[in-house]
């Protein structure tokens, strides 16, 4: 089997949101809790927090998509950079996204002791945009039924993750998923420059029936 950080990463995953589930010890110094970094600067809950998550399901989809996006973005920043830089910049769009994105729910929600947050989802989302830069018309099948390309999807998704941001109350943090999704586009463009003219002329040479 090749190498692959995107393996390493699923199964840190993996077994720590497992231990964390046994653990509530371990959960409660993990999650991710604005009033709680504010009161006591535990910033390490920026970052600890990607690798929790609430439930199995939770749990398998974020892994799942990680798993299929994450080896393709990876690959691509080591073939660009070779595989000791490629693996450190697919490393800052992956954890930079779980760190970044929540930034905006830090500022929303510090003076809310109630408010917890954890799970992949910002650097999940910053990988499937670096994967929808870099390869804009490769279809992406939400549960195997509907296929769209990446960068209509991608626009889609941005627009219900911004407005479900706004209305909140699914308990669902929609946006650590938008900031993450536009951390993730944004870092990659500037690290790969030469994407964005390939990212036009992808899309210039689309055709929905070809």
């Amino acid at each position: 089997m090749d190498f692959s950080i995107t393996l390493i990463l699923i199964i840190l995953t993996v077994g720590i949101s497992w231990y964390a589930w046994k653990n509530d010890e371990l959960m409660h110094r993990w999650i991710f809790q604005p009033y709680a970094v504010q009161r006591d600067n535990s910033w390490h809950r920026f970052l600890t927090s990607g690798f929790l998550h609430a439930d199995f399901s939770h749990l398998f989809f974020n892994m799942f998509t990680l798993y299929f996006f994450g080896r393709l973005v990876e690959y691509t920043f080591i073939g660009n950079f070779g595989l000791g830089t490629g693996i450190l910049l697919y490393l800052l769009i992956y954890i930079g996204g779980i760190i970044i994105s929540d930034l905006p729910t830090y500022f929303k929600h510090r003076n809310d002791p109630g408010y917890r947050a954890l799970g992949a989802s910002g650097g999940v989302a910053a990988v499937v945009f670096s994967s929808i830069l870099f390869y804009p018309t490769q279809d992406i099948c939400l549960y195997a039924i509907l296929c769209l390309p990446g960068f209509i999807l991608g626009i889609i998704y941005l627009i219900y993750s911004y407005y479900s941001g706004k209305r909140m109350g699914d308990n669902i943090n929609h946006d650590a998923h938008f900031y993450g999704a536009v951390y993730g586009l944004l870092i990659s463009l500037v690290l790969v420059p030469q994407a964005g003219p390939h990212f036009v002329e992808q899309i210039a040479n689309w055709r929905l029936f070809s």
